[in-house]
C-alpha cells in the first residue's frame, strides 16, 4: 500500500494540470448575455414596469397605412395593412452601458418583458400578419415595439354612390383591461404628420388614400375613464375600371335601343331587335352580377341604374308592342281601349275621321244598291293610308316621350356621381 500510494498521488496530479489548464481557456461570457440575464434575472412580465405604481405607462402609438386589401360591403368588413409602432418606458430596463462594452439597445423577446394589451377595438378577424417576436430596449429604459399588421375591421360602409364612393373607417386603439391612471396613450408623431404621410402607401391600387387624421378622447365606463386614440382612414375608389366595364357597355345598349325606334313600324323587325336587346342586355347583367358590391341594407345607385335601364327595355318594347297592336285594329276596336282612345282623340284629324265616317256610310249605301264591290277598293285604300299615317304619329309621340324620360333619367345620374366624384 505504502509503494502504490506515491503512484496513484501522481496518477490524480497529472490529471488535474489538464482540468486546470481548460478551466482557465473557459471563455468569459458575453456582454450581450451578461446583460440580458442581469436585466432578465428578477423580472416580472406581469407586473407593470413602474416603480411608483400609481404613475400611468404612457404608450405613444404611430402607424404608417400600407394598402387596403379588401373593402367586402357584403359583411361590412376591411382588410388593411399597415405598419405600426408602440413605444414606452420600462423603469425595470435600465443600465449603464460603460459596464457592458458600450451597449446603448439590444433585442428581448417580447413574451419575457411587459407589453401593453392595447388592441384595436374594430377588430373582428384575425388578419395574415407576421409574428415579430422581438422588441428593441435601449439603455434607458425606453422599449419599441415595431410590427407590421394586417387588421380585418368592422367599418360602416356607404356604398350608395358606388362606383365613386368615398369610405372613412376607423382604427381605435385601447387598452383593454387598464384604465386611464394605469395607462395612458398618446401620438408618437404630430396629428398632421400622420395625416399628410402616404410615402408607404401602396398607390397603385383600386383605393386612394385621402389623409389619416387622428384624435384622442377617453370613454366612461363603470366609473373609470379608458384612453382611445382614433385613426379614421378615408378612401377613394378609382371609378375607371368599373366605368369601362359597367356603365360603358350599359350606356351603348341604350343608344342602340333607342336608334332601333327609326326601323319601320310596321315590320316584324323593330321587335325582334328590341327583344334580341333586352335579351343581350339581361346576360351581360347577370355576368355581372360580382363586380358590383352587394349591401344588406342599401343597394348601390348603379345596381338601380342596371335595373332601370332594363325597364326602360321592356317599355321600349311595350311601345312597339302597343304600336304595332294599333296599326292591326280598326278603328271602332282601338276607340273600345282607353289608351288608344286618348291617343286617338288628341292626334286623329278631322279629316281622317270624316273621310272614314264618309267611307262607312257610302259602304253601307252601296251595300243595300248592290254596288259595294265596284267603290270598296278606293275606299279601303284612302283609309288604310290614314290609318297609317295616325300610326306613324303614335309611334313618334311614343319615342318622344321615352327619349325624354331616358334623358331625365340619365342626367340625374350623371349630375349625382359628377358631383360625387369631384367632392
Amino acid at each position: 500500500w505504502t509503494a502504490v500510494m506515491p503512484s496513484f498521488l501522481w496518477m490524480i496530479l497529472l490529471l488535474s494540470v489538464p482540468l486546470a489548464e481548460l478551466a482557465l481557456e473557459k471563455p468569459k461570457r458575453s456582454a450581450l448575455n451578461q446583460l440580458t440575464r442581469m436585466l432578465l434575472r428578477k423580472y416580472n412580465c406581469g407586473v407593470r414596469p413602474v416603480q411608483n405604481w400609481t404613475d400611468p405607462t404612457l404608450i405613444y402609438i404611430d402607424l404608417f397605412i400600407q394598402s387596403i386589401l379588401d373593402v367586402d360591403g357584403q359583411t361590412q368588413k376591411v382588410t388593411t395593412s399597415i405598419w405600426y409602432r408602440q413605444f414606452w418606458t420600462d423603469e425595470f430596463l435600465v443600465w449603464d452601458p460603460e459596464e457592458f462594452d458600450g451597449i446603448n439597445e439590444i433585442s428581448l423577446s417580447s413574451d419575457a418583458i411587459w407589453v401593453p394589451d392595447v388592441i384595436v377595438t374594430e377588430f373582428v378577424d384575425v388578419g395574415r400578419s407576421p409574428a415579430i417576436p422581438y422588441i428593441y430596449v435601449n439603455s434607458s429604459g425606453t422599449v419599441k415595439n415595431y410590427k407590421p399588421i394586417q387588421v380585418v375591421s368592422a367599418c360602416d360602409l356607404e356604398l350608395y354612390a358606388f362606383p365613386f364612393d368615398k369610405q372613412n373607417c376607423t382604427l381605435t386603439f385601447r387598452s383593454w383591461l387598464h384604465d386611464v391612471n394605469e395607462v395612458d396613450l398618446t401620438l408618437w408623431r404630430s396629428s398632421e404628420d400622420i395625416a399628410n404621410d402616404k410615402r408607404g402607401f401602396m398607390n397603385d391600387g383600386e383605393w386612394e388614400l385621402l389623409s389619416v387624421p387622428s384624435r384622442y378622447w377617453q370613454l366612461h365606463v363603470d366609473n373609470r375613464d379608458y384612453a382611445h386614440i382614433q385613426f379614421n382612414v378615408l378612401i377613394r375608389r378609382r371609378p375607371l375600371l368599373y366605368v369601362v366595364g359597367l356603365l360603358i357597355p350599359s350606356i351603348f345598349l341604350m343608344v342602340v335601343d333607342v336608334m332601333s325606334f327609326y326601323l319601320p313600324f310596321n315590320s316584324g323587325t323593330r321587335i325582334t331587335f328590341k327583344t334580341s336587346t333586352l335579351l343581350g342586355y339581361t346576360v351581360f347583367r347577370v355576368n355581372l352580377m360580382n363586380e358590383i358590391p352587394a349591401t344588406a341594407v342599401k343597394t348601390p345607385l348603379i345596381g338601380v341604374f342596371f335595373a332601370v335601364c332594363m325597364a326602360l327595355l321592356v317599355l321600349s318594347l311595350a311601345l312597339s308592342i302597343l304600336v304595332v297592336k294599333l296599326l292591326h285594329h280598326s278603328e271602332k276596336e282601338v276607340k273600345e281601349m282607353s289608351i288608344s282612345a286618348c291617343l286617338l282623340d288628341k292626334y286623329g284629324s278631322s279629316t281622317f275621321n270624316d273621310s272614314l265616317f264618309t267611307s262607312v256610310r257610302t259602304l253601307e249605301d252601296l251595300d243595300q244598291s248592290g254596288e259595294s264591290a265596284i267603290i270598296n277598293q278606293p275606299s279601303d285604300d284612302s283609309a288604310e293610308t290614314d290609318w297609317l299615317l295616325l300610326c306613324e304619329k303614335v309611334d313618334r309621340f311614343l319615342f318622344r316621350l321615352y327619349l325624354l324620360v331616358l334623358l331625365m333619367y340619365s342626367g340625374t345620374l350623371l349630375f349625382l356621381w359628377s358631383s360625387w366624384s369631384s367632392a
